[in-house]
């Protein structure tokens, strides 16, 4: 099995260990990973200037189409962004004119002979469950966890084709995979609050704290993300703005492929554990149960 690694622009940057621990955990089931030339996915430019998006968005699904890969990507608004690119190419014939006589300059083309997949389709659909459970040496039984969606990879579902936008499974189906168990928390399809970061600050934290606040009084250990920015958001700005006398109420959060890497019993370095703003040992005494925790 073999896909274009479509990284996006933050993850090199600011979560190298969102790349490190999607290599670790997709080279036991034989995944491939190919690096290709890929530019940004063009999702700041989609509210300024809507041709410059879809040009930036096609020219990364053409050079897929020249390699003859489907692309994963594991930044939830990166699939948003390529899909919603592939959705309004197919619609307007003469934005994909006008995309392609640029393309064109470079001796690509945009055909939409190629599919874009999120990292926790792969794992669910590609993979499956069954190869999942299957591949566990240290069920994180003990553990509670709040799954938390993002927004991009659910909506609209006309366009993106993640899951059910009101009533999504998928990423409990591959928590309870690593043993761990998921709350039903209210507001686990609510925004991270990310995309106001640095536009209005004081009401992205609050939609973040209201929802860790939300995923301590269900129950949850953790939140567990698999989005770029929402892992950005509830471990990194959590931690900076977070005033020190309030610290110790802290939800920590860890990328669903770290969760499952541990479960699979990876080593801590190939996961990037040590790389989170939010130590490991932040998880509570849950954490300490599990077997062979570091």
């Amino acid at each position: 099995m073999k896909f274009a690694f479509f990284k996006g622009c933050k993850i090199p940057y600011y979560l190298g260990q969102y790349e490190t621990s999607t290599r670790a955990v997709l080279k036991p089931f034989g995944v491939r990973l190919v690096d290709l030339e890929f530019n940004c996915c063009g999702y700041p430019n989609r509210d300024l200037y809507f041709e410059s998006f879809v040009l930036s968005a096609a020219r990364n699904l053409a050079l897929a189409e020249k390699k003859k890969l489907d692309i994963v990507t594991p930044c939830k608004c990166c699939y948003g962004s390529l899909k919603h690119a592939v959705h309004y190419l197919h619609e307007n014939e003469k934005l994909r004119r006008d995309v392609n006589a640029v393309l064109a300059g470079e001796g690509l083309s945009w055909k939409g002979t190629i599919q874009v997949h999120h990292l926790l389709t792969v794992l669910c659909d590609d993979i499956g469950l069954p190869a999942i459970y299957a591949s566990i040496v240290r069920p994180l039984g003990g553990l509670t966890v709040a799954a938390h969606y993002g927004c991009h990879a659910l909506r609209p579902s006309n366009v993106v084709h993640f899951d059910d936008p009101l009533a999504p499974s998928i990423f409990e189906d591959l928590i309870a995979a690593t043993g761990a168990k998921t709350v039903d928390w209210p507001r686990r399809l609510d925004c991270c609050g990310n995309p106001l970061l640095g536009k209005n600050n004081a009401l992205s934290l609050s939609l973040m704290r209201t929802k860790t606040s939300d995923a301590a009084e269900s129950g949850a250990d953790c939140i567990c993300t698999a989005c770029t920015y929402c892992q950005i958001q509830f471990d990194a700005v959590q931690s900076a703005e977070t005033p020190e006398d309030q610290r110790e109420s802290m939800v920590p959060a860890i990328l669903y492929t770290q969760l499952l890497g541990l479960s699979m019993g990876l080593s801590e370095r190939s996961l990037g554990i040590s790389r989170n703003a939010l130590s490991i040992e932040k998880l509570g005494p849950a954490w300490k149960l599990l077997p062979g925790a570091f």
